[in-house]
């Protein structure tokens, strides 16, 4: 084998190392955000020191985020505008208190079993803004015989 020959081979054996790493590293970076799909509980304490805890069903598919959020009363509603992008969830619900239509939007970072971020609202005129965490739920499968 000349050193022409040895050289492209080396090169290309380096050239196909890279490509390996970085692939494995991407793949770590996939696994480490995951997909949202799941479901998903948060708790807030408000300032009266009440404690409210939201439930959400959340469905990913591609960048396309879907679901609901069961508040404490038990009442569903569907979220709106749901993305998923990078390891960013945002979405939307709009809830009805006191004949008043309210928007509550989320975001956050998609961590594992961990959703982080921020809630922001409008009430009355006065701008509202608080922090949010949910974690995902372990389901229980049956197993079948």
């Amino acid at each position: 084998m000349n050193a022409s020959t040895r050289r492209w081979l080396g090169i290309l054996a380096l050239g196909l190392a890279i490509g390996l790493l970085t692939g494995g590293i991407r793949a770590e970076d996939k696994k480490s955000t995951g997909s949202a799909t799941g479901t998903w509980k948060s708790t807030f304490t408000l300032k009266n020191g009440r404690t409210i805890e939201n439930t959400y069903k959340l469905k990913q598919e591609g960048e396309k985020l879907t679901g609901t959020v069961t508040g404490p009363r038990g009442r569903e509603v569907k979220i709106e505008d749901g993305k998923v992008k990078d390891g960013k969830v945002s979405f939307q619900v709009t809830r009805e208190f006191n004949d008043q239509k309210i928007t509550f939007k989320y975001q956050g970072k998609l961590s594992g079993d961990t959703l982080k971020g921020k809630v922001e609202s409008n009430r009355g005129g006065q701008a509202i803004s608080f922090d949010w965490e949910a974690k995902r739920q372990k389901t229980t499968e049956k197993k079948s015989k």
